[in-house]
């Protein structure tokens, strides 16, 4: 929410830039306006007044195409955030913060125009002496370059999103989510597991089955109460645990590293398997058959398995303890199933669940999509960065636009005569474009430690992530400066293609 709410007011401060930038550039045609105004007895701040109502009237109709727009989009909004936000038309506190909202927005875009415009000098105007000052260009180059640095980091933000996101997919969790489903233990399955087991394992597609007290994507048991040899007392590390079944580590295709997994064929009810995490706390160097307490309960170590991630990408892998479960009421039925077989194997398990548990409704998930649910916000941003970026850049775009249109106006007799002296379409489009991309490439020099610095804070909520590196940088100063390009040479070309003779005819 926090991060959407400055994703806003960073757009909405485009907008207002571009206003900015465009009532400033216009100032030239609404010179002899102010001009006859002062002569007649209009004081400044009349004309501050005029101004700053313009800048009001704007804001206002804006706010209404917006809350039109927000009753046709919502619905869109909340499929995509799976919400079901809706618009709080009859809270008054909802009105209130739109009024502020229009007078903040009405006062940043029009107050710089309203001075500038109001200052200027009669006489100056009415000699035809008026020229737009030094200051007024720097500073709506300054605009130019504020406006495209934060599209650049929109830009680059999407793109570091996307490759997170694709990246949390694609990591290897030590274990494979895919055709992996689990059942809940319930009535008649949590009193005879092992008949529940045999049934579905005579079952076309069935693999392997085995049981876990938790989900593999979301082990969130906690304890202290850990014992073994040589044990520093004056610490009490905590351990996640789970209770689990024989062919736990064969269904859940992970790997054993030392020892086995637990086995029918020994005396496995006081073992344990530990994973590279616990062991590196531990501190045994032959592990296997060394001794561990765990909740009071002596037992031995049987096996140590490779790290595999029991939660998201967000937090570090915890040393894990896995006992071997007795009879149970409640925890997962582990499943693999065929790749090729998923209709068939559900349609059977199904059809044994009704026969074992007649009481309980089938019910079951994929792991895959279980772990996918742990990243759901992370893939509304990824989807709503992409809007976001589109929307910034267009913005920008938009007033870039506005700026070429008006500086080609004020050059049209410059670029006229240019043309007479024999100057080609290619060095009029480079005149009208060099300053406008120079700044640009500014507005990607000044941007891109900022965009560094935020995208890094982002990813400091995972444990595990992507690296941030110059290409993505370059990507994104590519596709800020090709967009850029694109929008002056759409009017560039137009001047350069303008027959001279229309500019030059009063001459």
């Amino acid at each position: 929410m926090r991060l959407f709410q400055w994703v806003a007011v960073f757009i909405l401060l485009i907008a207002c830039i571009n206003f900015m930038n465009l009532s400033t550039a216009r100032a030239m045609k609404r010179a002899k306006e102010i001009g006859v105004r002062k002569v007649n007895g209009a004081v400044r701040t009349a004309l501050v007044a005029q101004f700053m109502l313009e800048a009001f009237i704007f804001t206002v109709v804006a706010a209404v195409f917006s809350l039109l727009l927000l009753q046709l989009l919502l619905p869109q909004f909340n499929l995509l955030t799976e919400k079901n936000i809706i618009s709080p038309v009859q809270d008054i506190r909802f009105w209130t913060g739109i009024a502020i909202l229009v007078f903040v927005t009405a006062i940043i875009s029009g107050s710089y125009p309203a001075l500038l415009l109001s200052s200027f000098k009669p006489i100056s105007i009415l000699k035809n002496n008026f020229k737009t000052t030094s200051s007024s260009i720097l500073f709506r180059g300054g605009l130019v370059v504020l406006q495209f640095s934060l599209s650049m980091i929109f830009i680059v933000g999407m793109i570091v999103v996307t490759r997170q996101v694709d990246f949390i997919h694609s990591q290897n969790l030590g274990y494979k989510t895919e055709n992996l489903i689990y059942i809940p233990i319930t009535g008649n399955i949590a009193k005879g597991f092992e008949g529940f087991k045999n049934e579905a394992l005579q079952k076309s597609g069935v693999v392997s089955v085995s049981k876990m007290s938790q989900p593999s994507v979301r082990l969130d048991n906690t304890t202290g109460s850990v014992e073994w040899e040589g044990k520093d007392f004056s610490t009490r590390p905590i351990f996640s645990h789970t209770a689990v079944g024989y062919d736990f580590v064969k269904t859940l295709q992970a790997t054993i590293l030392q020892g086995r997994d637990f086995s029918e064929n020994f005396a496995d009810s006081a073992g344990y398997i530990i994973n590279e995490a616990a062991l590196k706390i531990i501190g045994y160097k032959n592990p296997i058959g060394m001794p561990l307490t765990f909740w009071d309960k002596k037992g031995t170590i049987v096996g140590v398995m490779k790290d595999f991630h029991i939660a998201s990408l967000h937090v570090p892998i915890d040393p894990l303890v896995i006992r071997l479960d007795g009879p149970t009421s409640w925890g997962v039925a582990l499943i693999r199933i065929e790749s090729d077989k998923t209709t068939e194997a559900l349609a059977q398990l199904e059809t044994v669940h009704k026969k074992v548990n007649p009481d309980f409704p089938f019910s079951y998930q994929f792991a895959d999509e279980e772990y996918s649910r742990l990243y759901k916000s992370e893939k509304v941003v990824k989807q709503l960065s992409k809007y976001f970026a589109f929307l910034a850049i267009f913005i920008a775009s938009l007033g870039l636009l506005g700026l070429v249109v008006f500086t080609a106006e004020q050059r049209t007799k410059e670029v006229g005569i240019r043309k007479v002296l024999g100057a080609d379409v290619s060095q009029i489009v480079m005149l009208l474009s060099s300053d406008f991309l120079k700044l640009v490439i500014v507005s990607v020099i000044v941007a891109s430690p900022m965009a560094y610095y935020l995208v890094n804070v982002w990813l400091k909520g995972f444990e595990y992530h992507i690296d941030v590196h110059w290409g993505m940088f370059v990507l994104a100063a590519g596709g800020a400066i090709v967009v850029a390009l694109l929008t002056i040479s759409f009017q560039a070309v137009k001047s350069a293609l303008a027959n001279p003779v229309e500019s030059l005819r009063s001459e």
